[in-house]
């Protein structure tokens, strides 16, 4: 979704630079078995041209004849499709529901400027949040970071979590680290292996996953983390798993985590702060044990325990609240 959405920013900002005014569509949530998932993105012309997707057909057939009747006035607005909203005849075909943000964006070096620097954000650089008012107004971008809901609606503004696709670094190859690449990867993560195992690293064979010969926590030091990445150390190798825990909670990394029973990681955290010197605070940024607590034992089912949790973290859901 996150290279459609930065086709869909990259197009408005050359409409835009062509004088013409341009309508951006945000999907904010959905119900029932809707078909794309809040944040996606569509921008139109007064005309009806158009870039990205809301529903895969049946909302945008409905939006794009609006908008070029002029039936949505020219501000910032929420609207509804499905039961109850603005076609309680013509439910969508899936039988869901979806709340929709329709932005107003004229011309402007503002709105550009705004635009440009949602297209860095998607493109991989730093994490946003979107502020746009309802009603008149042009929106505003903020640092952000993955403690900040996707979506968040209040009475006269709403705010859009914006950012580079998810990556997941995994810190040594086991059996719960492949099935964590097939589920990240599947869910669109980026996903980087770091071993410095060569006889380990010439077995690894996972399409679409990027593979370097070389101790995570190098990786992590000289390339570091953004803040829309994961951590993962699953190896229970000490030598391994303590050097990238040291590093990790010097990045911005939105989630670290360890895999280890209770006993095992209660004596990591130990020797991270006798050894390591983390403090406190650093401490309380890892995840150990790692993931969701499901009663897990087999790689496969820590595996979806640990993307779980990372999924849970990514979309800025508490633990407290499951």
């Amino acid at each position: 979704m996150k290279q459609l959405d930065l086709q869909v920013i990259q197009q408005a900002l050359t409409w835009l630079a062509q004088g013409q005014p341009v309508w951006l569509c945000t999907v904010l949530s959905t119900f029932g078995s809707a078909p794309r998932a809040p944040g996606a993105m569509l921008v139109a012309l007064p005309s009806g041209a158009f870039c990205g997707s809301l529903s895969g057909g049946c909302v945008e057939e409905d939006f794009l004849e609006r908008v070029v009747s002029g039936s949505f006035a020219t501000r910032n607005q929420l609207v509804r499709y499905g039961e109850g909203g603005l076609t309680p005849t013509r439910a969508l075909p899936c039988g869901g529901v979806l709340d929709v943000l329709v932005e107003y964006i004229p011309p402007g070096n503002g709105a550009e400027a705004m635009l440009r620097q949602v297209e860095q954000a998607l493109g991989g650089g730093e994490l946003l949040v979107r502020d746009v008012p309802l009603g008149a107004g042009g929106a505003e971008c903020r640092p952000g970071s993955m403690v900040d809901a996707k979506i968040q609606r209040g009475e006269e503004c709403v705010s859009i979590r914006v950012g580079a696709v998810l990556r997941v670094i995994l810190a040594g190859w086991s059996p719960v680290a492949e099935f964590c690449a097939s589920f990240a990867l599947s869910l669109g993560y980026e996903v980087i292996l770091c071993d410095p195992r060569p006889e380990v690293v010439a077995e690894v064979d996972v399409p679409g996953m990027q593979v370097l010969e070389l101790l995570p926590a190098r990786f992590i030091a000289e390339q570091g983390a953004h803040r829309a990445t994961a951590i993962l150390a699953l190896t229970h190798d000490p030598r391994m798993d303590d050097l990238t825990l040291i590093e990790a909670v010097r990045t911005e990394a939105f989630y670290i985590g360890a895999m280890g029973s209770q006993r095992t990681s209660a004596k990591r955290l130990e020797r991270l702060a006798r050894l390591g010197g983390l403090q406190a605070d650093d401490m309380a940024r890892i995840h150990a044990p790692i993931g969701l607590q499901l009663g897990s034992k087999s790689p496969a089912e820590i595996a979806l325990a640990t993307m779980a949790d990372v999924l849970r973290a990514a979309n800025g859901i508490a633990r407290s609240e499951l």
